[in-house]
């Protein structure tokens, strides 16, 4: 990890990479166009040297020059079983709509919303008694789980194909 980034200030994110010596930025999205503010973080991306862009908790939509000049290298978490759920209150919706499963994804960022390709997912019961806050603490656990073991297949197979070149 040679950077953690974010549009919030105050993301819980930054204080664990700076305890932990990672260089962090933090860019405000306020006031900034989107393409302004996708400038701004992909000089941070690529000043620290990035060869990937990791998603996790950032609630802003890249742009799609931005996803387009990234293509296979963005890699999402989001808080469903995609492709349900796409965007906001996941959690919300489904409990609404009856769903017996939660769950995580962790997919290849493209301009579409949470269209991606889906690397891995895993799957929460929804109990008779949650929320949307309950269900919320659940995957999170969940997508804790998830996500290195995630990354840790992309990146060994991205490094597969490389060194095959």
């Amino acid at each position: 990890i040679v950077l953690v980034a974010s549009n919030k200030c105050e993301a819980e994110g930054l204080a664990l990479a700076e305890a932990e010596g990672v260089k962090t930025v933090a860019c405000s999205s306020k006031g900034l166009s989107r393409d302004d503010h996708d400038k701004a973080m992909e000089l941070a991306v690529l000043s620290a040297g990035a060869d990937y862009i990791l998603l996790a908790g950032y609630m802003r939509i890249l742009g799609s020059s931005f996803v387009s000049r990234w293509t296979g290298k963005i890699i999402n978490i989001h808080p469903s079983l995609l492709p349900k759920y796409k965007g906001l209150e996941t959690h919300r919706r489904a409990i609404e709509d009856g769903e017996k499963f939660g769950g995580a994804t962790v997919h290849i960022v493209t301009a579409e919303l949470d269209a991606g390709e889906i690397l891995d997912q895993v799957s929460v019961v929804i109990a008779k008694d949650d929320n949307p806050e309950t269900l919320a603490k659940k995957v999170k656990i969940a997508e804790h789980q998830l996500y290195p073991r995630a990354l840790t297949s992309f990146l060994a197979q991205h490094k597969l194909a490389e060194d095959k070149q």
